[in-house]
């Protein structure tokens, strides 16, 4: 207007409606990179929505509350696409009981894939029913009954022994193998019913994350460089990763803080017979 016509800049404002201080308002925000370090980090984590991406912000120094973050994160279009829910027939859930200290009570399940050349592979998960560490993340062509008894053989020795491991009603489970490792060990084998996976409920939501941030988002040339990245995964998960059931600790963070407060520790023969008495 001011150029067209000669007039004030009260007036043009007066006419306009608009406040002066507007107009010569300057924006107080500062360029600290914040943005272009969230798209990176949903770059590098592609199933994150801004809450987790937030504690990971964080983490690295930045001093900004979440809602900043999620406006940055709606204007850079980088929200995750929701999966929409099966309809599923209404039955009565039996809920799952917390292990009362790390290394109680393990699940293990097996997930499927595939390399580049078509050749299909296997991955035996093994998660921590209290602390939801991954435990180990087996890769193989083929892991039969024997091949697990000596994938857990080999844990446990590092590990020490857990009371007690969910598992469904597979053949390598079920098998002469793995029952005979479970009793000379004083290992407990918990059977869910057939056709009935909300039963082992920790190591399915264990498998949908890894199925969602790794082989989803791996193109495997060969069985040696899936083995290098699923372990490369399995350590982020357990050591950097926050999970929301942990207080936005890591599960590594979470267990080491159980131990230090006393909790449960790797069972031997003995106490799993007195816990077994007392029942």
């Amino acid at each position: 207007m001011r150029a067209k016509v000669q007039m004030s800049e009260r007036r043009a404002c007066r006419l306009l409606g608009l406040s002066r201080s507007v107009l010569h308002y300057a924006s107080q925000r500062k360029e600290d990179g914040l943005q272009e370090r969230l798209v990176e980090l949903a770059g590098e984590r592609r199933r994150f929505g801004y809450r987790r991406l937030h504690i990971l912000i964080e983490r690295e120094g930045y001093v900004v509350n979440h809602k900043r973050v999620h406006r940055l994160y709606r204007a850079a279009g980088l929200a995750v696409r929701k999966r929409r829910k099966r309809e599923r027939v209404a039955v009565e859930r039996r809920p799952l009981q917390v292990p009362p200290g790390p290394n109680h009570t393990w699940s293990m399940d097996f997930v499927f894939d595939a390399l580049a050349n078509g050749r299909p592979i296997k991955c035996l998960t093994v998660v921590d029913d209290c602390t939801k560490e991954a435990v180990e993340i087996a890769v193989g062509r083929r892991i039969n009954g024997q091949g697990v008894a000596d994938i857990l053989e080999a844990v446990c020795r590092f590990r020490g022994y857990p009371a007690a491991i969910r598992t469904d009603q597979g053949p390598e489970f079920t098998g002469r193998a793995l029952d005979q490792w479970a009793t000379g060990n004083g290992v407990r084998l918990m059977l869910i019913q057939p056709g009935k996976p909300t039963q082992n409920a920790y190591v399915e939501s264990f498998n949908g994350k890894f199925r969602d941030e790794c082989l989803n988002e791996n193109w495997f040339v060969s069985l040696d460089h899936a083995k290098a990245a699923i372990s490369a995964w399995r350590r982020d998960y357990n050591e950097v990763r926050p999970h929301s059931s942990l207080g936005k600790l890591t599960p590594s963070e979470f267990a080491a803080q159980l131990r230090e407060h006393g909790s449960l520790q790797p069972h031997t023969s003995a106490k799993l017979a007195t816990l077994d008495s007392t029942k």
